[in-house]
């Protein structure tokens, strides 16, 4: 159930608010009703900005902050070829996504993989989405966390910015923190109705990243010209079959970073003249892949073999610069509220996608107002109890990419091209469509056979 089936069915103009929603057979779509009508025919559409930064605050999540641990496994040079490759096929599966829905007049990625596969392909679209969103939100706060309360690794504790401020206190414990945030800040922008209403919190989202982005690319310069880094590995380094596989660990943290598929529908319906979806979709993915490629070279250039998995975990060590402190602090916070921000924006599609998935013949979720607020408390409750279970973003990560991400993003776009149920493919598309699942089933074995087989040596060794 999204908005866009709420809009006007005015015939014969561009404007979204007049643009009819013919596909009645997705889930994700509440069907138009008098008391829905009355309700929103005052939104006249989205702008184009609004739906730029809607996306790109869809993409630029927690991703961002694992790269620079990618560019450690892949080296720099092949390390950013990746991201650049993969936010080429991002688009072209976008691409495919947005043709086909508009042959087959589906509003909603649910209502597309229905369209081409029936009702078990929609239900496996919302479960993907669902493990995909936990998953994501769930690196959200395990990152708060870490910037707030601080993390371990490797036996060394890394302060978080309220025990450096104010001491080991009961209440900046990682719990607490994560419960008051959850009340405070996350439960009150889940309330909203409509994704356009997030496009404010989005844009400061996406500010908040810039400040990260360019205290990190100011420290890294300095430390550059004073000599207080080194020029990092620009190539893997492989010297055995384990350190080869290894190298395929980094693509389900590569696909996550660039999913934004199942908000893609959303933010189409709302905007106020549909032909700018395009646009709207290279205009972001040419900005995140900007965001994302500065912030790995300088992060990997600042921190080296030495850079964590959470490389904002980093930032609480002496930078040998001035205001070394401050400027850690500032890097910090900007990021962790940027990723409050960003939590609606996920949340939004996860809540349509389960109430979907439950109630599929039940009246729209944002018309009942008892199922809209359940449906949220239970899953922020399922998202805050996995952030204080789950240690790790990467493990995180190479769960959730390794799985729903990779289906969302390359292998139901594939899957929806081959059938080709209204003939409109090329050789082409057909192509890049086989290119894109061999691509993703094959890298994504090897990085969960990597993975397991890592996990056993590491817990056979002690006995060795």
């Amino acid at each position: 159930m999204t908005i866009g089936n709420l809009a006007s069915k005015k015939e014969e103009r561009k404007s979204r608010k007049s643009k009819a929603i013919v596909d009645e057979k997705a889930p994700l779509l509440p069907k138009r009703q008098d008391a829905a009508a009355a309700e929103f025919d005052e939104f006249n559409g989205a702008s184009f900005t609004g739906a730029v930064f809607n996306l790109s605050t869809t993409i630029v999540g927690a991703g961002i902050m694992a790269l620079p641990a990618t560019m450690k496994v892949l080296g720099l040079g092949l390390g950013i070829a990746m991201i650049i490759f993969m936010a080429f096929l991002t688009q072209a599966s976008i691409d495919l996504l947005l043709r086909f829905s508009r042959a087959g007049k589906s509003s909603s990625y649910g209502g597309l993989m229905g369209d081409s596969f029936g009702k078990y392909g929609k239900i496996l679209l919302q479960i993907c989405v669902m493990i995909n969103n936990i998953g994501v939100l769930i690196v959200y706060m395990i990152i708060i966390g870490d910037v707030l309360s601080g993390t371990s690794s490797s036996g060394v504790h890394h302060s978080g910015v309220l025990e450096g401020w104010f001491g080991d206190q009961w209440w900046n414990g990682r719990t607490v923190v994560l419960t008051v945030t959850t009340l405070c800040i996350f439960a009150p922008l889940a309330c909203f109705k409509r994704i356009d209403s997030l496009r404010f919190t989005s844009a400061l989202s996406v500010a908040l990243a810039v400040v990260f982005l360019v205290i990190t690319v100011g420290i890294a310069i300095i430390k550059l010209i004073s000599g207080g880094v080194m020029m990092p590995r620009l190539l893997p380094d492989v010297t055995d079959l384990t350190s080869f596989l290894k190298l395929f660990t980094v693509v389900p943290v590569l696909v996550t970073a660039y999913i934004c598929h199942y908000n893609v529908h959303s933010i189409d319906n709302e905007l106020e003249d549909s032909t700018q979806i395009k646009g709207v979709v290279q205009t972001s993915l040419a900005l995140c892949s900007t965001v994302y490629i500065m912030t790995s070279f300088f992060g990997f250039l600042l921190f080296g073999d030495g850079t964590l998995d959470d490389v904002l975990a980093n930032y609480d060590t002496n930078l040998g610069i001035p205001y070394s402190s401050l400027l850690n602090d500032a890097v910090r916070v900007s990021y962790a509220a940027h990723l409050m921000l960003v939590f609606p924006i996920v949340f939004f599609p996860l809540r349509l996608n389960l109430d979907g998935l439950l109630f599929p013949s039940s009246r729209p979720l944002v018309l009942d107002n008892l199922r809209f607020a359940l449906v949220s408390i239970g899953l922020i409750a399922v998202i805050f109890l996995g952030a204080n279970c789950i240690p790790s973003i990467w493990d995180a990560f190479q769960f959730t990419g390794a799985t729903a991400a990779v289906c969302l993003g390359f292998i139901f776009p594939a899957a929806i091209t081959l059938r080709d149920q209204h003939n409109i493919a090329t050789k082409k598309d057909k192509i890049l469509a086989l290119f894109m699942i061999v691509l993703a089933v094959f890298s994504n074995l090897v990085a969960i056979y990597s993975d397991a087989y890592a996990l056993i040596k590491k817990n056979s060794s002690p006995r060795e």
